[in-house]
């Protein structure tokens, strides 16, 4: 199966020696593609479904936080259904005189992947309704009163979408997906086979010790334990004997400043000053960015979700609030709810 990656003329192809490197990490199929079990069984029926009654399957949107594995869940369902897929991502995407030149070159079964499908353009989103829905484009053609419309049929394809806020997509857009999959966080014990798995196709060998060791520092996340175990695996190059064990692995952490539950710097520098600058909050969203000096978004959709998966933070209608557990973990004293003081009633003897 090919895979081709499409992107606007003003866009350039970072692809090279890296993404090859990554793409062979990748599984190819559902028999090589851990966790997930869930969305993979629904996933397996729908396109058996599909295959038996030769029909195109049902458009798909997958969505989670990111570096779970939605682009690697896109190229598996194209092999498992011996499809063609062709890649492009939201922002890549100007015009929709863009996306029309794609539908059109598409052949019948083709799968088209959208990754950040939550940031196309409006105007892109409409061509797509009708595509999707009805296999068939609306093109105008020229301008003012003397302007028509064209129809134009487009072959029968698959539109794959990925995103990890499924909250800004349009309704319209979001309803005329027939199969809608969240990908969750994964559990360690996957982790570690996946970083096993990993370590294989690199050529490395990793013990059980500094497997597990390693999921539990990735945030349960694929991406993560792949580029973790790459950075450890040039500590063992560099100064050991190339073979990953316990004891390298706490090395290379120590220098990467990973603590052991996958914390970094930039996490515990937001936990940190939510505590030393608001008492533990609750601290307002762009509060918080302006004092990290980063993006609002960067941390709605990268830090926190972790964070709040393992019991680190909070989201309140007020805002951001650690949790005793952070406290804990960084060294640091809980304060007390000065709020809650305010608001109790006066004792008899006030």
């Amino acid at each position: 199966m090919a895979i081709e990656r499409v992107v606007s003329s003003v866009v350039p192809d970072d692809s090279g020696k890296e993404e090859a490197f990554e793409q062979s990490l990748r599984p190819k199929n559902f028999n090589e593609y851990i966790g997930q079990e869930r969305i993979v069984k629904n996933l397996k029926l729908a396109i058996q479904a599909a295959k038996k009654r030769g029909e195109t399957l049902d458009h798909v949107l997958l969505y989670g936080p990111p570096g779970l594995g939605k682009t690697t869940l896109a190229s598996v369902i194209a092999n498992e259904m011996g499809a063609q897929i062709k890649v492009t991502s939201g922002p890549a995407i100007d015009r929709a005189a863009d996306l029309a030149s794609m539908l059109t070159n598409l052949q019948d079964g083709d799968i088209l992947f959208i990754d950040e499908i939550h940031r196309l353009n409006r105007s892109v989103e409409e061509v797509l309704y009708s595509a999707m829905e009805d296999y068939a484009i609306d093109i105008m053609l020229g301008k003012g009163p003397s302007a028509k419309s064209l129809r134009l049929d487009i072959p029968k394809f698959t539109l794959i979408g990925a995103t990890t806020r499924t909250g800004a997509l349009a309704a319209p857009l979001r309803d005329r997906f027939g199969v809608i999959h969240r990908l969750e966080f994964y559990d360690p014990k996957d982790i570690s086979t996946i970083i096993n798995r990993s370590a294989g196709i690199l050529n490395t060998s990793i013990d059980q010790e500094a497997s597990e060791m390693l999921a539990s520092r990735s945030r349960l996340t694929p991406r993560i334990a792949n580029r973790l175990l790459k950075r450890v695996r040039d500590y063992a190059d560099v100064n050991g004997d190339g073979i990953i064990d316990s004891t390298i692995a706490s090395k290379a952490f120590d220098m990467l400043e990973i603590d052991e539950l996958g914390l970094d710097p930039a996490d515990r520098m937001l936990l940190t000053a939510i505590i030393d600058n608001h008492s533990g909050g609750p601290v307002g969203l762009n509060t918080l960015a302006a004092i990290l000096g980063d993006e609002s978004t960067t941390i709605e959709d990268f830090y926190e979700p972790f964070l709040m998966q393992i019991g680190m933070l909070e989201r309140t209608p007020r805002g951001r609030k650690t949790t005793a557990k952070a406290h804990k973990h960084l060294g640091k004293k809980m304060h007390s709810d000065q709020d809650d003081q305010l608001r109790m009633p006066l004792s008899p003897k006030s």
